[in-house]
């Protein structure tokens, strides 16, 4: 079995260590994470850069979050689930909504759940959905810039989710309350 080094201030110089210091001043820690895809420093400032447009996309904070979660849960992220409870909770999204998702789905609010099925049928199906699937989501509201702007989503949470399984990375002490299994 390959071990991954989770790379930290003491074991880092170089492009290692800039990434980490760019972690330590935008989280306020090194998230194990970023730890891991400091391995290759590219992936590291990749994920981050990722994360920091899709902050900028038209989803609403909590939209943002049933799309995060979504990829999350199907891709059984041991990591991103309480991860992302976690900054979901500081960024005071409803608890409701937090807990729907971390079990899957299944929300009373019509438009976070046409949200949610249609980043599970893109996820689930590698982008290659009928035409009729795009209808649905716009016709609940979404634009074809959110259409978009979910494959951005995607695309952020595939590396994580993916490093994450291969990499085995630890949760971390701030995210280890919020544990997750499905």
């Amino acid at each position: 079995m390959t071990d991954f080094t989770i790379h930290n201030a003491e074991n880092s110089e170089g492009e290692r260590a800039e990434v980490l210091q760019t972690a330590q001043s935008k989280y306020g820690f090194v998230p194990n994470l970023i730890g891991g895809l400091a391995e290759a420093p590219a992936a590291a400032r990749a994920y981050m850069a990722i994360g920091a447009e899709v902050g900028k996309t038209s989803f609403t904070p909590t939209e943002r979050h049933v799309a995060w979660f979504a990829v999350n849960y199907y891709n059984n992220c041991h990591y991103c689930m309480p991860a992302h409870t976690a900054v979901a909770k500081g960024e005071k999204i409803d608890d409701a909504v937090i807990e729907t998702a971390r079990n899957g789905g299944g929300y009373e609010d019509a438009r976070l759940q046409a949200l949610h099925s249609f980043m599970t049928l893109l996820v689930e199906h590698r982008g290659e959905i009928e035409d009729e699937d795009v209808e649905e989501f716009i016709e609940a509201g979404f634009t074809q810039q959110n259409v978009v702007e979910a494959i951005l989503i995607i695309t952020h949470k595939t590396l994580s989710n993916y490093a994450n399984h291969v990499l085995k990375t630890p949760v971390d002490d701030a995210f280890k309350a919020f544990s997750w299994s499905k």
